[in-house]
């Protein structure tokens, strides 16, 4: 049983990258699972409402009954709720984009977001993704909090990131990453360039609970040349009042406080 789970999820997480469906052969060969068990999961997941087969290609996708129920998980928390409004007055004051990640075992995963660029360039990249740490300015926020030597540990796990993945500036190394964590700690609030993305900069802090445990992690990201350093540097009280704003208020999610 837990094999079979395990395919399900792997199905599942594939089928996720890939909103224009493949083919159950594709699907078989990239997930190295033999093609009846890969057929017979299909089968399984299509009777349970997750996939459907395109009728004019026969290739599989996601449904959107795995959204539905990360979006009832989100509502019902009461984290948008809470963080929103928060978000809402960050980005309009920065121009940029802003968001919430949570802190989720060893993963951060963001889960909220506002768009403050009423022109011009537009950051919006993927929600709903686990966060690389070593390559993100959220990462590298969450990581300060920690030792060095529990940060590199949780690094460790997921892998850096690779620079033809993300920017040229991409940490590759420990003693690469560990300049940008050490950064970090002296100023509050952890600053990226080019580091997740060509062209892009980024800035994070932490949100703390009241007994001090990191719930989650705030983002200002946009192009470079509209976040530059001296614009991130001037942001950064702005950034902190917010993260101190979203841990008062967290009291109020259920969510935030199964991660206190």
């Amino acid at each position: 049983m837990s094999a079979i789970l395990e395919r399900s999820f792997k199905v599942l997480e594939h089928l996720a990258g890939h909103p224009e469906g493949r083919a159950l052969s594709a699907l078989s060969a990239e997930l190295e699972m033999p093609l009846s068990a890969t057929h017979r999961l299909l089968g399984e997941l299509i009777r349970c409402g997750y996939v459907r087969q395109d009728q004019s290609h026969g290739d599989y996708m996601l449904t959107i009954k795995l959204v539905s129920l990360g979006l009832s998980f989100l509502s019902n928390s009461g984290i948008v709720d809470v963080a929103q409004p928060l978000l809402d007055r960050l980005a309009a004051e920065s121009g940029e984009l802003v968001r919430l990640a949570v802190v989720d075992g060893d993963e951060l995963t963001f889960v909220a977001k506002a768009q403050g660029a009423v022109r011009g360039l537009r950051y919006d990249p993927d929600m709903g993704l686990s966060v690389n740490l070593s390559c993100s300015s959220a990462g590298h926020a969450w990581l300060s909090t920690m030792t060095d030597e529990q940060a590199l540990q949780l690094v460790a796990r997921q892998g850096f990131g690779k620079p033809e993945d993300y920017g040229p500036k991409a940490p590759t190394t420990v003693k690469a990453l560990l300049v940008y964590l050490r950064a970090a700690r002296k100023r509050g609030f952890a600053m990226i360039n080019e580091v997740f993305a060509p062209a892009m900069t980024a800035m994070a802090a932490p949100v703390r609970s009241g007994n001090g445990a990191v719930i989650g992690v705030i983002t200002i990201a946009g192009p470079l040349v509209r976040l530059t350093e001296e614009r991130m540097l001037a942001l950064g009280p702005a950034l902190l009042a917010t993260a101190e704003d979203v841990a008062h208020a967290s009291g109020a999610s259920a969510l935030f406080k199964r991660r206190a």
